[in-house]
């Protein structure tokens, strides 16, 4: 039914895939791109939002990328919501839409209503609480998949 936006599942696939396959070595963004099936542009932009928030960390040079900037136990999904909803709000275009009087005074409370209720509910889980749920199911991690045993 109300389906999250695409930047906000790219923002939250990024941040789980470098707290579940990152280390102590920075994730590269184009990894991350190709490991999610996420268009790399869009990515770009979250990451970097992301990171002025505070979310993520940014390393540059030949063996740059991104790292948690906190503990994963420490970041939620509401925390990653509100950064993409603030870059969403920025696109948009700032015109207001001609709604009735009904929409305005009884429907928009009811979804602003649902909107905290979801805002409460992403607040309590967290990147360690998904990391946790990957693991139980047996999701290898990228160094898994990744090993090459070759001589």
């Amino acid at each position: 039914m109300l389906d999250p936006s695409k930047k906000l599942v790219y923002a939250v696939e990024s941040v789980v895939d470098i707290a579940y396959n990152g280390g102590a070595e920075p994730v590269r963004s184009r990894e991350i791109a190709k490991r999610q099936g996420v268009p790399h542009r869009y990515l770009e932009q979250v990451m970097q939002r992301l990171v002025r928030a505070g979310v993520l960390r940014g390393v540059r040079g030949p063996r740059g990328g991104y790292l948690l900037a906190r503990e994963r136990r420490r970041i939620t999904l509401g925390q990653i919501a509100r950064v993409v909803r603030e870059l969403e709000s920025l696109e948009d275009d700032g015109e207001k839409e001609i709604t009735s009087e009904l929409a305005d005074q009884v429907l928009q409370p009811i979804w602003s209503e649902m909107q905290e209720d979801l805002m409460v509910r992403l607040d309590q889980i967290t990147i360690e609480d998904i990391c946790r749920r990957a693991t139980g199911l047996n999701i290898k991690r990228a160094s898994e998949i990744n090993a090459d045993f070759t001589i």
